[in-house]
């Protein structure tokens, strides 16, 4: 006897098992066994999963299906009794498919993030968020490169991804950061191992109208393994191993939190092409403002231009009467990251440190620029504090 929905699940999932085995791997074993009709291997395999884990409710409805398969065929994936909402199995369904979905379709040694062109020398590593696979990849800086080393199931928002405005309990799609640490001591049971609070809105949110708050990388209460892929009011939501393991690899202030509708993977040497491309015109911006040839510094901005109080006008005008005024400028330029705007065509992020010295005043400051491209030229359309 075989499940027909676990049946289409092990062929979805065709997986190989960890050297260290999870609880997702090792429910997979049980989807294994399943397919192969060894339905008594399978459910030796999934009671000893929930000996582990007996908060675990997707292992759970597979004993339940196991144990009802022998007394007579089941047609479906969650065979309860009509009493349980089915809403509830619908979500247990949904977390199944995409956790062996995910599984399946990781992507090759060669490929590589789109979004992460540039990782500065003191980010250890980024994390990105795709939606789609109700997903969470964690990168690992190699010389500023990005190397996939960890992946993970996550709950996003109850009606998905594009957030707007506060309480429409949806994720939002972005470039943030981890900004604290909240252990579990200062929470509620309901957030779980404890929470990591991302920066959203950011400026580029606030720009566009976009405002809420509170969007967190989050764990789930003691009586809960997992959520379905879309249960929460916004925020990322882990199982608590799975968010104690991502907490192992954030350094607040630093972390980069990537959230993509779907990560797009490409190969190294397309992203090495767009990374060159955007650091060069980076550096001309830098030589330009150094030459102090106020024109060719303000070519590198585009004409929707705006920082916090300018738009491009205000902006040129204020240029051309700082740099009047200086006998010379030196420009240092360092610590550079630079992340492709998931929602956005050709729009980047780039934060670095900026040392400037004149003939009137010295500073140094981290700074955001977001960079768009027009034609063939990238042109910066935000610059503020970083």
């Amino acid at each position: 006897m075989r499940f027909r929905l676990l049946t289409i699940l092990m062929l979805v999932a065709g997986v190989s098992l960890a050297a260290n085995p999870t609880p997702e791997s090792r429910l997979s074993q049980v989807f294994e066994s399943i397919e192969a009709n060894r339905l008594d291997d399978a459910l030796q395999r999934v009671e000893a999963l929930i000996g582990e884990h007996p908060n675990f409710r997707l292992a759970h409805l597979v004993r339940g299906d196991l144990l009802l398969a022998r007394a007579r065929p089941l047609e479906t994936f969650g065979n309860v009794a009509k009493t349980v909402p089915p809403e509830k199995v619908d979500g247990l369904r949904e977390e199944a498919l995409a956790r062996l979905r995910a599984l399946r379709s990781r992507p090759a040694d060669d490929r590589l993030p789109r979004s992460v062109l540039q990782l500065h020398s003191e980010q250890k590593h980024a994390l990105l968020v795709d939606s789609r696979r109700s997903r969470l990849y964690v990168f690992a800086n190699e010389k500023g490169r990005p190397r996939l080393v960890a992946d993970y199931y996550v709950t996003l928002g109850k009606n998905g991804i594009e957030k707007t405005r506060e309480g429409d309990q949806k994720t939002p799609v972005g470039v943030y950061h981890v900004t604290a640490n909240l252990p579990r001591r200062k929470l509620t049971d309901f957030y779980g191992a404890g929470a990591f609070p991302i920066n959203y809105p950011n400026e580029w949110d606030r720009r566009q109208g976009r405002d809420g708050y509170g969007i967190w990388l989050h764990g789930v209460p003691r009586d809960v393994y997992s959520r379905p892929p879309r249960a929460s009011d916004g925020c990322i939501v882990l199982a608590n191993p799975d968010l104690e393991s991502v907490g192992r690899y954030v350094q607040v202030g630093l972390t980069p939190v990537i959230v993509a509708d779907e990560i797009e993977w490409s190969d190294a040497a397309a992203v090495e092409a767009e990374r060159a491309g955007l650091a060069a015109a980076l550096e001309q911006w830098r030589a330009d403002w150094q030459s102090r040839d106020t024109e060719r510094y303000l070519a590198h901005y585009s004409q929707r231009f705006a920082s916090p109080g300018q738009d491009y006008a205000g902006w040129a005008a204020h240029k051309r009467k700082v740099n009047a005024a200086k006998s010379w400028i030196k420009v240092g330029v360092s610590r550079v990251a630079m992340f492709r705007d998931p929602r956005e065509r050709d729009f980047v992020v780039v934060t670095f440190d900026q040392d400037y010295r004149s003939s009137g005043l010295s500073n140094a400051m981290r700074k955001r620029q977001y960079w768009v491209k027009e034609g063939a030229a990238w042109k910066i359309i935000y610059e503020g504090a970083g």
